[in-house]
């Protein structure tokens, strides 16, 4: 007879371990080890593992055939673009984001678009609203369409029978954590409950070969809400991003088994609907005829896609023994260091001036590619002398004052040069290509505030600390 033995088990992840611990060490959560009784067999395998004959056999890797995991274009082509191409018949995509970001407007257009440009159908289940509600938000969209089928339904096992009777090639479905399956035990987005309805959604997929589109909640910090193996479940994982008080939206590729995950797709949330931003270089922008002190334009790469930016610095002369750091769309401990660097290696003396620097369009511009801008910005500024016009600037700044190489330079000034720009500071160490654009090469910051004609402030003498 065989031996009962007890192992430990985490809900969450289903990570084994050898005795109870309080936090899971492979997803981090806490109480979630459970015991559960296995049994122990003998002659050196497994009890109730036997070999069976499986169904398919095994084929030489040559002779399967790639044209069934082609994508599928949806119609909306920034999240083709994220996307690989399109969606893949039989894989699984969730989209997270936060509430009131455009969710629902975005996967009802694709369901529209997708119903639109083929003869098939599509399928939109929604466990969140009444179908009055999405009626009236399609109405508004345009995404009315004969061959889009509509479902308010929370019960996983009627979605099921909605599906047989429809027989969609696109399902879409609002939200995995609104969803019940009535045969599992748990809350309405508990663990156990999404972990369900999200392994039900799949093996649909995989055994029908339906494209499946999920909704998915986030937390407090940003995280898709639910245990980790949701996102182990899926095909891709697609973060939908986006500030309230600004009508751009982005969808960024977490995940994707069909491509690459480092794409973004941009998009314009309007009242009439959601639209795809094709050249959104243009929104970071503010176009004027003649230069401004204070203001400096970098390249940012989001993903593979390369974003022209504005920068803006100003400061003005305070009497408070602290003056203010304010930093809008930057980071704020990077300003920081940049600000440092400026005054100890570019002479640049702030320490009786508040300071602010931000950037233009509402854009988030994280990466160390803006420090140089972010420094000429803040000197000119401080100079009141503006920067020569069709300049771009791209370097990372170290706290040495050197100017040190970024990624995707080519790209960067390609991009640029393609808005019209025709000089670009930049790290050493370029290599010289066809473009039209004049290049200069800076090593450190002293010799690019020398190169932008940008001279000392006119109380650096008062404000020199004496040498001892």
């Amino acid at each position: 007879m065989a031996k009962t033995k007890s192992i430990f088990q985490c809900s969450a992840c289903r990570h084994e371990v050898a005795k109870w611990v309080g936090k899971c060490p492979d997803c981090g959560a806490w109480g979630t080890v459970n015991e559960i009784a296995a049994s122990a067999g003998g002659a050196g395998a497994p009890a109730g593992r036997r070999a069976m004959l499986p169904s398919t056999a095994a084929a030489p890797i040559s002779q399967i055939d790639s044209k069934v995991t082609q994508a599928r274009p949806t119609g909306v082509e920034e999240l083709d673009r994220v996307l690989g191409g399109g969606i893949v018949p039989g894989s699984v995509v969730l989209l997270s984001g936060e509430p009131g970001v455009g969710k629902s407007t975005l996967l009802l257009e694709v369901a529209h678009r997708w119903a639109n440009q083929r003869e098939e159908k599509s399928l939109y289940v929604t466990a969140e609203e009444s179908a009055g509600q999405v009626r009236l938000r399609a109405d508004r969209t345009g995404a009315v369409h004969e061959r889009v089928y509509l479902a308010a339904e929370s019960d996983l096992s009627v979605v099921l029978g909605h599906v047989e009777q429809v027989r969609p090639s696109l399902l879409v479905v609002d939200s995995v954590q609104t969803m019940l399956a009535p045969d599992v035990d748990g809350t309405i987005g508990g663990v156990t409950q999404v972990r369900a309805v999200a392994s039900a959604l799949t093996s649909l997929a995989k055994a029908s070969g339906i494209a499946v589109l999920l909704v998915g909640h986030v937390t407090k910090d940003g995280n898709i809400a639910g245990p980790r193996t949701l996102e182990h479940l899926v095909d891709v994982v697609l973060q939908f991003e986006g500030d309230k008080n600004s009508t751009l939206r982005m969808v960024r590729g977490i995940k994707n088994r069909f491509g690459g995950a480092d794409e973004v797709g941009c998009f314009e949330l309007h009242d009439d609907g959601i639209a795809c931003v094709t050249d959104p270089s243009g929104l970071f922008l503010h176009h004027r005829t003649d230069s401004v002190p204070g203001t400096a334009v970098t390249v940012a790469m989001d993903g593979k896609r390369p974003l022209v930016a504005e920068v803006q610095g100003l400061t003005v002369n305070t009497e408070i023994p602290q003056p203010r750091r304010a930093v809008s769309g930057l980071d704020y401990n990077r300003v920081a260091m940049v600000l440092a660097v400026l005054q100890s290696r570019g002479r640049v003396f702030l320490g009786k001036h508040d300071v602010y620097a931000a950037t233009v369009g509402g854009m988030r511009l994280l990466e160390p590619a803006a420090d140089l801008a972010i420094a000429l910005a803040i000197a000119s500024a401080e100079s009141d002398i503006a920067l020569p016009p069709g300049w771009v600037i791209l370097g990372e700044v170290g706290l040495a004052g050197e100017v040190r190489k970024v990624t995707g330079l080519a790209r960067r000034l390609a991009e640029a040069e393609r808005l019209g720009f025709t000089t670009a500071l930049v790290p050493p160490g370029l290599e010289r290509s066809k473009s039209g654009m004049k290049v200069h090469e800076v090593t450190d910051l002293r010799s690019a505030i020398r190169l932008a004609s940008l001279r000392k402030p006119r109380k650096a003498a008062a404000e020199k600390v004496p040498d001892f």
